[in-house]
């Protein structure tokens, strides 16, 4: 059995793949991360002992006695010569026995594959296509797909989740569609696994007839992995080195190479964030490249000041000055995602009333004061509020004989 064959089979067999559906979205780059969904694989289908004619699974492959199903009714009389390929397209739809092979001219077997597309079952389609690439020449079966759109699609579709890449290019250089060409090229850059040889192949990409939309991810990707393999080698000699605390304090767990960019700025900013914006490694030079938006750097900023109780840099990171010298708090994220990141990295209530104080919505500000502890800002909110009823009733929540206490009375008083 040829390699080509034993992939077919391997690829109905197993349960990696999944079959092409009429719900798939053509996007190309959603797709180049491998699919791991998988579908309910083919019955083993089996023929009789015919000598005349070669039998077929479903795959497209030859079966013998040893594949035969013992639960399968006789099939001595339930075999014919004569199926038409509306009929053969049915029995396959039911999972009945079925030959290909009797489909001889080009004109049978592009009759049984307009059969298989009218009965919108994806099996069957990807099936007869198995069976039309082993047994027509490759220009004969790309002329007849490009006018049989759906039956392409699910070619296409299968060559990808198979891995056909040589088959794939050629498929789609003969229909012209340059763009599909270069992200299936692009695609390759999961399989190198040396960083030096992948970051070379990104560059070779850059060429490649790309979207203007593409060929900027494409520009971003092979900058972001030579910036990654020169933090990952500096970075690596002062941890070796022991000169770094930082490095000694909160060892690195995992290399940087790789990585997505979001988790290359928070590494950033955990190990590099006082560094000037003309190193490769500062958060500020890695925001500036690749143009990352306010919400996205502050976030990722925050948690990793939160994460090494940074407080003081948390401060100086919401802190803005207008024209005019004044200082304001502010985040671009909301205060509300503020606290609620601060209390999982364990802020003590001095800092994280602070920022409580700063939620705009009252009935927000107050339940999460409530949850945190954050007294004082609760017992404020009631006074603005003038609502004598809740104070007495926080109250009794408060540490009797507590300052909290002794100020909620204060006010109860004088209200």
């Amino acid at each position: 059995m040829s390699r080509a064959r034993a992939d077919e089979e391997e690829y109905w067999h197993s349960s990696k793949f999944r079959a092409f559906t009429f719900d798939d979205e053509d996007d190309e780059l959603s797709q180049l991360k491998e699919s791991k969904r998988a579908v309910n694989s083919l019955r083993d289908i089996v023929d009789d002992d015919d000598d005349d004619l070669e039998k077929v699974s479903w795959s497209g492959e030859p079966v013998g006695r040893r594949n035969r199903l013992p639960s399968l009714p006789s099939l001595s009389d339930d075999y014919s010569n004569d199926w038409s390929p509306r009929d053969t397209v049915r029995r396959m739809q039911r999972g009945k026995v079925c030959s290909l092979e009797r489909f001889r001219s080009l004109q049978d077997k592009l009759m049984l594959l307009d059969e298989a597309v009218a009965g919108h079952d994806g099996n069957v389609i990807t099936a007869v296509l198995i069976f039309l690439k082993r047994t027509l020449r490759r220009e004969v079966l790309f002329r007849e797909l490009e006018v049989r759109q759906v039956a392409l699609c699910h070619l296409i579709h299968f060559l990808k989740e198979t891995g056909e890449q040589k088959l794939l290019l050629d498929l789609l250089r003969f229909l012209d569609r340059t763009e599909e060409v270069a992200l299936s090229q692009y695609r390759e850059h999961l399989n190198i696994q040396d960083v030096e040889k992948k970051r070379e192949f990104l560059k070779g990409c850059i060429g490649l007839p790309f979207s203007a939309e593409d060929i900027s991810h494409i520009q971003d990707h092979y900058t972001l992995l030579e910036r990654q393999i020169i933090i990952e080698a500096n970075d690596r000699h002062l941890a070796m080195a022991g000169q770094s605390e930082i490095f000694r304090k909160y060892p690195r767990k995992a290399s940087i190479l790789n990585m997505p960019l979001v988790t290359t700025l928070f590494y950033s900013c955990f190990y590099h964030y006082t560094e000037a914006e003309g190193t490769f490694s500062s958060p500020t030079n890695l925001k500036k490249t690749f143009k990352i938006p306010d919400k996205q750097y502050v976030l990722t900023a925050l948690a990793a000041r939160a994460k090494l109780r940074a407080w003081e840099d948390v401060d100086a990171l919401l802190t803005t000055k207008n024209w005019l010298g004044y200082t304001k708090k502010k985040a671009p994220i909301g205060f509300h995602r503020v606290v609620e990141i601060l209390q999982r990295n364990n802020a003590p209530v001095q800092v994280l009333q602070e920022y409580v104080r700063l939620v705009e919505d009252v009935e927000t500000r107050l339940n999460l004061a409530t949850k945190y502890k954050c007294h004082d800002v609760v017992i404020d909110t009631y006074r603005d509020l003038k609502d004598r009823i809740q104070l007495m009733a926080y109250k009794c929540k408060v540490e009797r004989g507590s300052a909290e206490e002794e100020k909620i009375n204060s006010l109860l008083s004088n209200m």
